[in-house]
């Protein structure tokens, strides 16, 4: 049974951390990967865990090495997706690529299989909300992040799938349907 690479995308407050952690609690043969960063951790985070925290330096050294699926440069930040460790997750699991919009176009030119699908809020309102609930970012970084999102929700004619994050529950139902639908059998 070949597993599915999994691509989750949407703007910046959607809900795609809380939902991505729930499929893989939920779901045994569902594995998250993780994406290289340059920026700091948040309170909480984790090396190895959330991210693989690096060093521009060193992230410019893995480009270099072609070691990435994907990258892109997101306010100031560099970020990437590990080429080894999303293959080696693939042999065991379906992998799920938790990433913006232009990372997830870039992994299906790499993997033309790949599952494509757009978390979006109910209303625009509703992003606000969550970004200023979080307390991470300051007023000039929500601003910065609420631009963006015409952009990435434009994309959604070239993803696969949509899924309005509403009601947390229906969506991750709705995405675990997609999954199933997608897993040749």
């Amino acid at each position: 049974m070949r597993n599915v690479l999994i691509v989750l995308s949407g703007p910046s407050g959607v809900g795609k951390g809380t939902i991505a952690k729930e499929l893989v609690k939920r779901n045994k043969d569902i594995s998250l990967s993780i994406s290289c960063t340059t920026r700091q951790p948040r309170n909480g985070e984790i090396n190895g865990r959330e991210y693989f925290f690096v060093s521009k330096e060193e992230f410019n050294n893995r480009i270099n090495q072609n070691d990435f699926l994907e990258y892109s440069q997101h306010f100031e930040n560099f970020y990437g997706t590990p080429k080894s460790f999303v293959l080696d997750k693939l042999k065991d699991n379906n992998v799920l690529l938790e990433i913006d919009v232009n990372g997830g176009l870039n992994v299906k030119k790499n993997f033309k299989d790949a599952v494509l699908i757009m978390l979006e809020p109910p209303t625009i309102n509703d992003i606000v909300l969550r970004l200023k609930a979080r307390n991470t970012e300051s007023d000039e970084e929500i601003s910065k992040r609420m631009e963006r999102i015409n952009y990435e929700l434009s994309m959604r004619d070239k993803y696969d799938y949509v899924v309005v994050n509403d009601q947390l529950n229906v969506a991750i139902s709705q995405i675990e349907e997609i999954i199933k639908k997608e897993k040749p059998s």
